[in-house]
């Protein structure tokens, strides 16, 4: 064999060798990013059915409770929110307000024997109590499926192949700041 050739084929396998695996963390990366998005569109479906849920559950309860105003202004700013969110960031902090609000809600209605009685409040609770679960899962496998993600992005060769291309770290779905603190309600009239 002449030594052009040699060197050629040198060339050759070297070029394999270093393509080979940018090509491979690129779509790994792709496949990644592409789990993430699909595990987004399922909290937003969970999302959805809760956001749906939610003024069953208020209609069934405001016309018991008149004087809970500011719990359902509240929901109402949060679900506007929510409407109008347009990023995934601003979805999740639109979220955080409304489980707020709906956790106030679900304390205010626990103080009320004749809500927890009415059919109608209990079985909207129910469902919204499932979808909570739900929204939870999901939630859950979104933020394992954004921790490989950016697992993929931060590690060799994906950190130079995400570099030189649009793969940015993705944002966990984090809770809102105090929600380990159960919400008070007072009913004192003082």
């Amino acid at each position: 064999m002449k030594n052009w050739m040699k060197i050629a084929i040198g060339i050759v396998v070297a070029i394999v060798i270093l393509v080979v695996p940018f090509a491979s963390s690129y779509n790994g990366l792709v496949s990644a990013e592409s789990e993430v998005d699909a595990q987004w569109a399922k909290v937003e479906s969970k999302l959805q059915r809760r956001y749906d849920l939610i003024p069953n559950l208020v209609n069934s309860v405001k016309g018991s409770m008149t004087q809970e105003k500011e719990v359902f202004g509240k929901i109402a700013d949060a679900r506007s929110k929510l409407s109008n969110a347009s990023t995934t960031d601003d979805k999740v902090q639109a979220n955080n307000e409304l489980d707020s609000a709906v956790s106030r809600l679900l304390v205010v209605v626990e103080n009320y024997p004749d809500l927890k009685s009415d059919k109608n409040v209990q079985a909207l609770m129910d469902e919204l109590a499932g979808t909570e679960n739900r929204i939870s899962t999901e939630r859950d496998r979104y933020n394992d499926a954004v921790k490989t993600y950016n697992n993929k992005v931060k590690r060799f060769p994906g950190s130079i192949v995400a570099k030189m291309s649009v793969f940015d770290s993705k944002t966990y779905f984090k809770a809102v700041e105090g929600a380990q603190n159960a919400p008070s309600v007072n009913f004192d009239t003082k």
